[in-house]
């Protein structure tokens, strides 16, 4: 059985794991990862596309940005569509200059396993973490299998960034936490299609028909988003029938949506979960192994390497101060942020779902929220630094 010594034992290879991984370094603490799946599984995923300005910046400290600057879309607003009537929230003008970023999950992906495996830094793909123990001491330990063979990472602690089906998650002792769960009644068709954006900036629309959403990849890809009853089959939706829908439900006038080959269909349910402890012994939990949200507030990747921020803190703390003060207080740090995506998340979740008849006493306080942010820069102003992520510093 091979044992690979290091300081911190990485599950997952996704955005909390890798950033994690070149934040320790630069601060010269030593890493592992382990990635149950294959390289390409991981870098083909089509998750997330919307990095927030605090991730964005965290990517060009840690020197990784070179693509992200030169292929990332910037994007200093939002449209928020109701009954074809669209309002504008201006992020910069509103937020002292902060933005958002539309660039792939995957592709933050791509760049980082990239840099850590030139650096001759050790990653493994399809190596199954299979148990974590001894975690409640000094010395615990991720036991795994890759090809058919057994190993151990023996480290000073474990950063499970293995996603909500994670052994991470499911180690934590059950009476260390209590767990807070909404399931949506609906879920959302998302499709990526060979078309140029029909907009500028993002558009979230609530129709009578259900939300839409229209973002995008990039100047020649579109992503857009239906909601969908739960038990929606994707066989019944050939590709005319949901540009025909698209088109509806974000109609205002003057405005035509630009249609093209779908090459990606997928429906996605729409959750929220947390567990309000993210820490056992020398266990800790990141991203979505301790939290998920929605994807309506485009905070699951955010919220993430957030997690990862608070992680650094405590781990450079402990080796270069001896001192687990901000170990101890990483759960607390983590979940303002958390609570605060959590909130956000659900706010434009149930802002422009339709969850009951068009002109019932639901769709009507509905329309008195947008009614009020049409009038109120406050409220606007609310919308935007959520969206773009509030600075750490608010959180102190």
């Amino acid at each position: 059985m091979e044992i690979i010594k290091t300081q911190v034992g990485i599950i997952g290879a996704g955005p909390a794991g890798l950033v994690l991984a070149h934040w320790l370094k630069k601060h010269g603490i030593a890493s592992v990862i382990i990635e149950l799946r294959s390289r390409p599984y991981v870098e083909g995923r089509v998750r997330a596309g919307l990095l927030e300005q605090n991730t964005v910046d965290i990517i060009k400290e840690l020197g990784l940005s070179n693509r992200l600057e030169k292929e990332g879309i910037e994007h200093d607003g939002v449209y928020l569509s109701f009954d074809e009537e669209r309002i504008h929230i201006p992020f910069s003008e509103l937020t002292d200059g902060r933005k958002i970023t539309i660039y792939g999950q995957q592709e933050v992906v791509k760049d980082l396993t990239d840099a850590w495996l030139e650096q001759g830094e050790q990653l493994y793909f399809e190596a199954g973490a299979k148990e974590i123990v001894d975690f409640d001491t000094d010395t615990p330990k991720i036991h795994f299998e890759k090809g058919g063979k057994s190993g151990v990472i023996a480290c000073d602690f474990v950063a499970a960034c293995d996603g909500f089906h994670g052994i991470g998650r499911k180690t934590m002792p059950k009476d260390s936490y209590k767990s807070y769960d909404i399931t949506y009644p609906f879920s959302w068709l998302g499709i990526l299609a060979n078309v140029a954006p029909s907009t500028d900036e993002l558009i979230y629309a609530y129709h009578e028909n259900g939300f839409a959403l229209h973002s995008l990849r990039s100047e020649t890809v579109s992503r857009l988003y239906l909601q969908v009853a739960n038990n929606e089959n994707l066989d019944d939706w050939p590709d005319d029938r949901i540009w025909e829908e698209l088109s509806t439900r974000l109609a205002t006038k003057g405005w035509e949506l630009k249609s093209g080959p779908i090459f990606d269909k997928n429906i996605t349910p729409m959750r929220s979960h947390m567990i309000d402890n993210l820490r056992s012994g020398n266990l800790f939990l990141a991203g979505d192994a301790g939290h998920i949200v929605p994807p309506t507030g485009g905070k699951g990747l955010n919220l993430a390497v957030a997690d990862v921020k608070h992680l650094v803190d405590g781990f450079v703390d402990y080796y270069k101060n001896n001192s687990t003060k901000q170990l101890d207080n990483y759960t607390e740090e983590a979940l303002k942020r958390i609570w605060r995506a959590q909130d956000f998340s659900n706010f434009m979740t149930t802002l422009f779902h339709k969850q009951d008849t068009h002109g019932s006493y639901t769709y009507r306080l509905q329309k008195a929220k947008v009614d009020y942010i049409k009038m109120s820069k406050a409220y606007k102003t609310t919308i935007a630094e959520n969206y773009v992520g509030m600075p750490f510093k608010s959180f102190e």
